[in-house]
């Protein structure tokens, strides 16, 4: 099942992103696996779940081990707003 949601990357999102991942071929290849199985409704494999405390209302998943992304539903889209990064970097 392929999920209808467009995804909209706000600006900061992107700018880390090609900080943080785009230069690691590795990493930016695991991302785009990882995105294809958050799209394809395969949230288990990417450990998707809710945020509590300052990021209630938000959501995350990993790319890898430590590497997370952050945002949010907005019901029409998937909102790539807030970050990328390892844990340390997202949950700051």
């Amino acid at each position: 099942m392929t999920s209808a949601k467009p995804i909209e990357r706000h600006r900061t999102f992107t700018k880390h992103y090609e900080e943080r991942i785009a230069p690691n071929a590795k990493l930016a290849k695991q991302f785009d696996r990882r995105l294809r199985q958050f799209l394809g409704g395969r949230t288990d494999l990417v450990k998707d779940h809710p945020l509590t405390e300052i990021l209630k209302g938000k959501r995350s998943f990993s790319i890898t081990g430590d590497i997370r992304v952050i945002y949010a539903d907005s019901g029409l889209a998937y909102v790539f707003v807030y970050d990328i990064g390892t844990h340390n970097q997202v949950y700051r």
